[in-house]
């Protein structure tokens, strides 16, 4: 009898940006290059100090600590007290390096022990990976971002994500604090993606799930998603954390060292580099400030209406028609964006344009959407 296995691939979408192959070579075929705005990955340098903190422990040959050095919680406590506000956290037991937060969400709810019979709800339009850890589990998947919507239902999981991914919605601290209140009175773990937030544009502050406003110091059923791929230019190092209640924390904890899914100990170093030092992010949101002042001018220019877009890294903008048509016009003008189709059925009509680029790449998109050189108006 030959074994006949399921696989897990067969549960999960497409890989959405396999389907911008054809925009991308377009793009790319532009006389001055392509500007690829489609993704959200750092292209400026990492910060010497953290560099430094990397190469200085490199030489090191022990095995690293799944629950981090120290050093490093008592880093994380202090950075989220400082940067977010955040108070209270113990550094023993309430935070948690993970080997970036995009593994830490695939892998979720199937550790937390969420799968068949149980629902995950994720935002109406929402980072892909939200659901794919839904699957992963084999759990189901609604996107509501009401909790109206869900009725009597009690979800064994809900993610937030403020600012949002795709279109930088900044939710406000009565927002949160009904989505705690229903998490304590259900049972409902809520997972709060906060891996935007020390990159506000609007008026209203970007506020943590754990921020004694929302939550009044209780972390029970919460869990917050740091990195530092964003503010710091760490992806590459794959830097992040997870903080909140301790009884979920510590459960990960111990299932984490059985998978041996662990920090490097150099990272872990420059992780403590980046944590106790604030200018480099500073410095950091003030070039993402500048680039996106030029792009939302040039796009405002060129008759696309701008929604939302108050924190993040993207601008989510529309030409009142199918996304997939503004990102082939966009192609033509060697622009590459994401189809807001990626992040779920309300974003047909948008792309979100990010401001991951260097300042030459930002400018040349300002040209070609404007016919004006933004560098000649300064």
């Amino acid at each position: 009898m030959t074994l006949k296995r399921t696989k897990v691939a067969d549960r999960l979408p497409d890989f959405p940006w396999d389907s911008l192959a054809e925009a991308k070579a377009k793009a790319t075929s532009h006389p001055d290059g392509i500007v690829d705005l489609s993704v959200g990955t750092p292209v400026d340098p990492v910060s010497p100090a953290i560099q430094l903190a990397l190469t200085e422990s490199a030489a090191e040959p022990g095995y690293p600590q799944t629950k981090g050095t120290p050093e490093l919680r008592e880093a994380i406590v202090g950075a989220m007290e400082r940067r977010f506000q955040v108070r209270g956290l113990d550094a023993d037991t309430q935070v948690l390096p993970v080997i970036g937060t995009k593994e830490a969400i695939a892998w979720m709810p199937t550790l937390l022990g969420i799968g068949a019979g149980h629902t995950v709800v994720i935002p109406e339009l929402a980072y892909p990976t939200y659901e794919v850890s839904a699957r992963l589990a084999g759990a189901d998947v609604l996107r509501s971002d009401s909790l109206l919507k869900l009725g009597p239902e009690t979800p064994a999981l809900i993610y937030l994500n403020s600012p949002a991914n795709p279109h930088g919605q900044v939710l406000g601290v009565d927002h949160l604090r009904k989505f705690v209140e229903f998490a304590r009175e259900r049972g409902t773990i809520i997972v709060s993606d906060e891996c935007y937030l020390g990159l506000g544009w609007g008026e209203e502050r970007p506020v943590s799930i754990l921020d004694p406003e929302v939550c009044g110091g209780d972390f029970t059923n919460l869990i917050a998603v740091h990195s530092l791929s964003k503010t710091s230019n760490l992806a590459s190092y794959r830097a992040g954390w997870l903080a909140g209640d301790d009884e979920l924390i510590q459960e990960l904890l111990g299932i984490r060292r059985h998978a041996g899914l662990m920090n490097p100990g150099p990272i872990q170093s420059a992780m403590v580099a980046a944590l106790v030092e604030d200018g480099h992010e500073i410095l950091q949101k003030q070039l993402y400030r500048h680039r996106r002042d030029l792009l939302k001018a040039a796009l405002l220019q060129a008759g696309f209406d701008i929604e939302y877009s108050d924190g993040g890294l993207y601008l989510w903008a529309t030409q009142g028609r199918d996304g997939r048509e503004t990102v082939a016009e966009l192609a033509d003008k060697g622009i590459l964006v994401a189809p807001g189709d990626f992040y779920g059925p309300k974003g047909k009509e948008f792309v979100r344009v990010g401001l991951t680029a260097t300042d030459e790449r930002i400018e040349a998109a300002v040209r070609r959407l404007t016919g004006e050189d933004p560098a000649a108006a300064q």
